[in-house]
């Protein structure tokens, strides 16, 4: 199988660790950076990512960071992405039967590299389930194409210009 992998700088070095691993499994791994600790901007690694995933040129996809919160809610911005962020196997194996996840989402800050490659062993190996859940899959795409269209008219999201805090604050108070 042809994986995308993608970090910010917080989850570089499990990245790293993920790669080894899925090539010791037999898949092909693509790799769209971040390649160093250095800081960088997450959304500039996750996107081009998620957009491969969902051109068919990737089957799935891994996206890492510190939480992984954020690599997720940019994978999920992509027309056609199930991005779920998995810290146990459980939820990995939830993500795949129920919700046909197509990309992972793992922080760095949150699970160790064992429980990592024991997370991304159970998401790869685990079927989708089909039946009831697919009928909800169904929904959920039609739910992303209303909002597709809402954004081609115009219309602002939620979350948009005037929520009161300006980017980069917490409290008010701006970050060095």
């Amino acid at each position: 199988m042809k994986i995308a992998i993608a970090s910010d700088h917080a989850g570089y070095r499990l990245k790293e660790d993920i790669k080894l691993l899925l090539r010791e499994l037999g898949h092909e791994v693509r790799d769209f950076g971040t390649h160093s600790g250095d800081p960088v901007d997450y959304p500039d690694f996750i996107a081009p990512a998620a957009e491969a995933v969902s051109r068919g040129e990737c089957e799935q996809g891994i996206v890492l960071g510190g939480s992984g919160n954020g690599e997720a809610m940019v994978a999920n911005k992509v027309p056609g992405i199930r991005c779920a962020l998995c810290h146990d196997v459980t939820t990995a194996r939830l993500a795949r039967a129920h919700n046909n996840a197509n990309i992972l989402a793992l922080g760095q800050r949150i699970v160790g590299s064992e429980v990592a490659r024991d997370v991304v062993r159970a998401w790869l190996e685990t079927p989708f389930d089909g039946g009831r859940h697919e009928r909800r899959l169904k929904k959920l795409a039609a739910v992303e194409g209303k909002m597709s269209a809402t954004r081609e008219r115009g219309i602002p999201h939620a979350g948009a210009a005037g929520s009161g805090r300006s980017a980069g604050t917490r409290k008010g108070r701006r970050r060095p």
